[in-house]
């Protein structure tokens, strides 16, 4: 059938006008296939519809074609992109349309102290298990620990000192009132000798993720062997 020039542009179908494509990588010749294969009314011929286009849908995906798990997948998608509709007889249990729909249960936030993030769970923790162990000299060594390691976190976030007054008064409260510091005459650690230990643990992370120092370390001892040697 021949169609003119003014027939044929008042045929053209636009995107915005056509039915929505539920997987759009298959494309829209497949999506009616799966359209007539629903119109179908003999239910044998509906069953051999459906199996050539699981074959056509694995073709597209031929090294995936005969994974067990792969299969089940297709015929998931097959019965999606049906919206449901299409009535066959499957090797694989039917997904419904409210489990697809289904969403999954809100996630709790991880951080129970926004206020004091630069600290992270894990002070939080050792804090909680210091406050399960019986008084002595143990668990004043795990506090003094907690205490200093809070301290050279407070660090690496805020660059200036800080005092120890401070981190006292912040393990009172991350330990709800049972650890405190404030009435003792311990003392923490060196701002600065805290400060040196970051200092060291950064350019030891920076050094073995740049690959030019790398390979000037390995080409500087390559000389240095060849030099030994000559001599």
């Amino acid at each position: 059938m021949r169609y003119t020039p003014e027939e044929a542009v008042n045929s053209l179908e636009y995107n915005s006008e056509r039915t929505h494509l539920i997987i759009p990588e298959y494309g829209r010749h497949l999506q009616k296939l799966i359209d007539q294969a629903s119109a179908i009314e003999d239910r044998e011929e509906r069953n051999k519809a459906a199996k050539y286009i699981i074959s056509v849908m694995g073709g597209l995906n031929p090294h995936l074609r005969d994974v067990p798990d792969f299969q089940h997948k297709l015929w998931d998608q097959l019965f999606i992109m049906s919206d449901f509709k299409l009535d066959v007889d499957s090797p694989y249990p039917i997904p419904s349309k409210e489990m697809l729909e289904q969403k999954p249960d809100r996630l709790a936030y991880p951080q129970n102290f926004p206020k004091y993030r630069f600290y992270g769970n894990n002070i939080k923790y050792m804090i909680d298990v210091a406050n399960k162990w019986e008084d002595g000299e143990l668990k004043s060594a795990l506090i003094m620990v907690i205490a200093n390691h809070m301290k050279k976190c407070f660090l690496s976030w805020n660059k200036d000192t800080v005092k120890d007054e401070v981190i006292f008064k912040h393990l009172l409260e991350l330990s709800g009132g049972t650890i405190d510091l404030l009435k003792t005459e311990e003392e923490l650690s060196n701002s600065s000798d805290l400060m040196r230990v970051n200092k060291k643990q950064s350019n030891k992370t920076q050094f073995n993720n740049n690959p030019k120092q790398k390979n000037n370390r390995s080409n500087n001892k390559n000389n240095q062997n060849n030099k030994n040697r000559k001599s």
